[in-house]
């Protein structure tokens, strides 16, 4: 795969190898801008995390990199999909800027919330750091022990955004169940985009996972939680988080949701994050065997569709499933194909989801939050239904810290 990079990223990559993350980056930029490839080689070096903050160049024939990756935003948010207030400066894969992964909204989300509903803030802290985090408990809550679902936000986003238009917080209050928010920090990235492409934040009890863990069980300490119905789910770099989060802790989570993310070790450092952005990346970490549900759109010209195909291929490894697809429309959206991948036992092990003409947001979305898709189906309705359907056998009542 590196022989077909184009010269700025042979380049690039050497100096990721050597440490020198801002030259790389800069020189990724003035690639795309098609200036000067040649790197600053007396900039100061960045012992830092890497930053990345390029749009995937296209394939042969594709449209050129100059356009905007995420053309559905173009017009007035065509295709439905609700772009957030003022300019777009993101550009493509970001762990940087934007990175495809989500344009903060510039207008403020304080959505009321129903009477005896509480959305407290709280943070965790371990050796790898500290997060914050918010947590929806519904006024539909009487203390019994309910589910848990953990939602990852995408890059720029917040808790507050990402709950606005993924609407999760008005089905906790449906179906009785806590709803976590995690937030990324400024520190730990620039743009506050999880790091999912970074070997430390692939590793059980290192890095970003263990700080998601973490959250996860401190609210199982503190609240009443079904410690047998726990889930996790994101977009974009969210999603990818997710899906290292199911192969790193299949212990404590129940089942998985990522939408329009990547698999768990499809990229190792900054070429291969680019690479497997523009034509999608072959999970390299074992997945954990944890029931996954996937959505991701045909038309996302961010994160390439193929990567919803991988996150299936190696959630269902070594598994022996059948396949069914059911095809359907949302009146005045789009359409969708949706696949099953069932058990001998009957059970749907992994679900596939594919937005037909849809681009790089969250499907049937919420306008009051950024990056929504309102014309595609429910993926926050569709997810909790997937997550409700399985529980582990067997939990600690009193998870570790």
């Amino acid at each position: 795969m590196t022989a077909t990079l184009p010269p700025h990223m042979l380049e690039a990559a050497r100096l990721t190898r050597l440490g020198r993350l801002s030259e790389a980056t800069a020189l990724l930029q003035r690639g795309l801008r098609g200036e000067d490839h040649t790197p600053d080689r007396t900039a100061p070096q960045d012992k830092g995390r890497p930053i990345i903050d390029l749009t995937p160049e296209p394939d042969e024939g594709a449209r050129p990199s100059s356009h905007t990756p995420f053309p559905e935003m173009q017009g007035g948010g065509r295709r439905g999909i609700t772009p957030p207030q003022g300019p777009l400066p993101w550009s493509g894969l970001a762990a940087g800027r934007g990175g495809g992964f989500g344009q903060a909204s510039a207008r403020p989300v304080h959505a009321p919330l129903p009477e005896g509903a509480r959305f407290i803030e709280g943070a965790f802290t371990g050796p790898a750091g500290s997060r914050p985090y918010k947590l929806y408990i519904p006024s539909t809550y009487r203390g019994e022990p309910a589910p848990l679902v953990v939602m990852l936000h995408g890059c720029t986003q917040s808790p507050d955004d990402f709950a606005a238009g993924t609407r999760m917080n008005t089905l906790a209050e449906e179906h009785v169940l806590l709803v976590a928010y995690p937030g990324q920090t400024a520190s730990a990235n620039a743009q506050k985009c999880w790091n999912w492409f970074s070997p430390g934040d692939q590793q059980r009890d290192k890095g970003e996972p263990s700080l998601l863990a973490g959250i996860t069980r401190q609210v199982m300490r503190e609240h009443a939680v079904d410690p047998r119905r726990v889930y996790v789910a994101g977009l974009s770099a969210g999603g990818a988080a997710a899906a290292v989060m199911g192969a790193t802790y299949p212990d404590l989570y129940a089942a998985v949701g990522v939408h329009s993310g990547l698999a768990c070790g499809a990229a190792r450092d900054i070429p291969s994050a680019f690479a497997a952005m523009r034509q999608g990346g072959a999970g390299a970490v074992r997945s954990g065997g944890v029931p996954t549900i996937v959505f991701h759109a045909d038309q996302d010209g961010t994160v390439h569709p193929r990567n919803g195909d991988e996150i299936i291929a190696q959630c269902g490894a070594a598994r022996d499933l059948r396949q069914e697809t059911q095809r359907g429309q949302v009146a005045g959206g789009h359409a969708y194909s949706r696949t099953r991948h069932i058990a001998e036992s009957g059970d749907v092990m992994l679900e596939q989801w594919v937005v037909h003409g849809g681009g790089h947001a969250w499907s049937g979305g919420s306008p009051a939050g950024s990056y929504t898709d309102p014309k595609g189906p429910d993926a926050s309705r569709e997810m909790l239904r997937f997550f409700l359907s399985h529980a582990r056998d067997h939990a600690d009542e009193a998870p570790r810290g």
